[in-house]
């Protein structure tokens, strides 16, 4: 890995290691990096919002991510240790969605269900989509992801009465 990334930013592979520890250090800095950068825009698209505004607003910034920086996307989804996940923005990235999630009222560990539920729902389309799962039939991929995200809410609403 050291060796083409270093071609490819013009540097020799010693010279990288002056500012990583070496190839899981760099891994681990841009799973951060792509932590922090998804959560930016996670808390710009939640501001104001609440409900199922706010769900689907949170549902279109992971799969817009995912389409214009997949390299990222992916990287977001690294394995920390114990202590870089704590100091990363996972956390803020996981209480944004608990905030979207406020207005469904389901208290724990519903809640915590229904974190799981929409990051795997979301995940899930987002890594089909990507590997070109949609591309060759009807309705449009676009379709699809409103009448999933409008089931997810329909769901959220309905968790605290099953």
């Amino acid at each position: 890995m050291a060796p083409r990334l270093a071609r490819r930013l013009d540097v020799k592979p010693a010279s990288l290691y002056s500012h990583v520890a070496g190839a899981e250090d760099l891994r681990t800095r841009v799973t951060l990096l792509a932590l922090a950068d998804l959560a930016d825009r996670a808390a710009d698209a939640l501001a104001g919002r609440s409900g199922p505004e706010a769900l689907r607003a949170l549902a279109d910034v992971h799969r817009e991510y995912a389409a214009t920086h997949p390299g990222r996307y992916d990287a977001a989804r690294g394995r920390l240790d114990a202590a870089s996940a704590a100091a990363s923005a996972g956390p803020r990235l996981a209480s944004l969605l608990r905030a979207a999630l406020a207005g469904y009222r389901l208290g724990e560990p519903e809640e915590t269900h229904a974190v799981r539920l929409v990051g795997s729902v979301v995940h899930g389309f987002v890594s089909l989509e990507r590997a070109g799962g949609f591309d060759h039939s009807a309705p449009a991929a676009q379709e699809s992801w409103e009448r999933i995200v409008d089931s997810l809410d329909a769901t959220l609403a309905g968790w605290g009465a099953s």
